[in-house]
């Protein structure tokens, strides 16, 4: 009788797979390099080259300038549209511009300034390092006083519900938090603390970076206000992808983008000297959009519209199950934590196991085991699934090599530290 621990109990729940098939439709360099690693940046797909070489060779080698008034121009709002579908919200509630912090900028300013009468930012401490930096940014630069509640959470996995609802008072004007946050993969209930927000009067801006195209999303249910995410992690973009934002659509006409750019301008081509905004959403553009980057976003997207997010959220749910249970058999007598909720229904699609050798065990599992993780301090060895193109082969073979490098002791050859590497 097969256990969860047998390869061919793996290659059994392979040939089940109905999404199976969406691996092929990738670029797989190196079939022994099993890369778990797509909720950092995805993999490229087969269609991104060619795309990329027609929109170069004809769209720009050969149309030339034109091609603004053949597509380009509307190029952040029709992927953007694809991308609603994604995400719950409506065709013109998202668009894409600039980069993840950028929006995110944006977005917080404007909500600020939405609510004048109104000093707190409040957010947790699993959010992306990132995010508070902008929202550090955002307070100096406002010229009022503003404080940014960071509320801790209890144990470094899961999100502070309790302390967050009790933060959001009279004074709150943004509740902004990561949906899935990067370490454990916690997901929020986006429902519920948006109520809890919008019982106070303050609005809600949620990053959607370790969710989109990974986790079931419903934007307009939620009544979600703002969100911003990135599209190089499950949407398969590629390095440095432009990023998305969303505002709900009753709010697009009295928020004000804070980097009013060309773009943005309601006439941008009479060239006038005074800034009017655009209507709905064309007013949070703000330079010239990236139509080569943008194409390739475009790609991946397909590929995620084209297998379904029920399905997608259903292999991702199976796949982080299965990768749980091999922890729990192979790697928990080892010394590894689980630190992921081991809940599916509070966890993303990345699973992160802690050890007190994480960052050698990572190196050595990356340079001698074939496999590539990312790791995140203090000792985060987090294993992403990417239900487009990771087997359940693959979850297997990469636990047992986890287990190897401990029980032979190979990262025992690798400093305990090292600064500036990517990973």
């Amino acid at each position: 009788m097969q256990t969860i621990t047998d390869r061919f109990h793996a290659q059994r729940l392979d040939a089940q797979d109905e999404l199976a098939s969406f691996r092929q439709r990738f670029v797989i360099a190196d079939p022994e390099m099993i890369y778990l690693d797509g909720n950092s940046l995805g993999r490229l797909p087969q269609a991104t080259p060619t795309a990329l070489d027609e929109l170069v060779e004809t769209a720009w080698g050969e149309r030339l300038i034109r091609g603004w008034n053949e597509g380009w121009l509307e190029a952040p709002v029709r992927v953007g549209g694809k991308i609603t579908r994604l995400l719950g919200a409506q065709p013109d509630e998202v668009i894409m511009a600039d980069s993840t912090s950028v929006n995110l900028f944006k977005l917080l300013v404007a909500a600020l300034e939405a609510r004048p009468d109104r000093h707190k930012i409040v957010t947790d401490d699993l959010n992306f390092p990132s995010d508070l930096y902008i929202m550090q940014g955002a307070a100096r630069l406002l010229g009022r006083e503003i404080e940014l509640v960071v509320v801790p959470s209890p144990d470094g996995i899961y999100g502070p519900v309790a302390g967050l609802a009790e933060a959001i008072d009279g004074e709150t004007a943004v509740l902004s938090l990561s949906h899935t946050v990067f370490k454990s993969g916690y997901t929020y209930d986006m429902a519920a603390l948006t109520a809890v927000a919008h019982e106070a009067g303050a609005l809600t801006l949620w990053d959607l970076s370790h969710s989109a195209g990974a986790v079931l999303l419903d934007l307009n249910g939620a009544q979600a206000d703002l969100a911003v995410g990135c599209t190089y992690k499950y949407l398969n973009g590629g390095p440095g992808a432009p990023a998305f934002l969303y505002v709900r659509r009753d709010l697009q006409e009295t928020l004000h983008n804070p980097i009013s750019g060309w773009m943005g301008q309601r006439n941008a081509f009479d060239f006038g000297l005074t800034y009017e905004p655009a209507p709905g959403l064309h007013r949070f553009l703000t330079g010239t959009p990236s139509i080569v980057a943008i194409t390739a976003v475009s790609a991946g997207v397909d590929l995620l519209l084209e297998a379904g997010m029920d399905r997608l959220r259903a292999k991702s749910i199976a796949q982080t199950d299965y990768l749980i249970g091999l922890w729990q058999a192979w790697l928990e007598p080892l010394g590894f934590r689980l630190n992921s909720p081991r809940e599916s229904a509070w966890r993303g699609s990345h699973v992160s196991l802690g050890h007190d050798d994480g960052w050698r065990i990572a190196q050595a599992l990356i340079q001698e085991a074939h496999v590539l993780p990312d790791f995140r301090r203090p000792d985060n060895i987090r294993l992403g699934i990417a239900p487009l193109y990771t087997s359940y082969t693959e979850i297997h073979d990469a636990l047992a090599r986890l287990r190897q490098v401990v029980t032979d002791r190979l990262y025992d050859r690798y400093p305990a530290d090292t600064e500036g590497i990517v990973t």
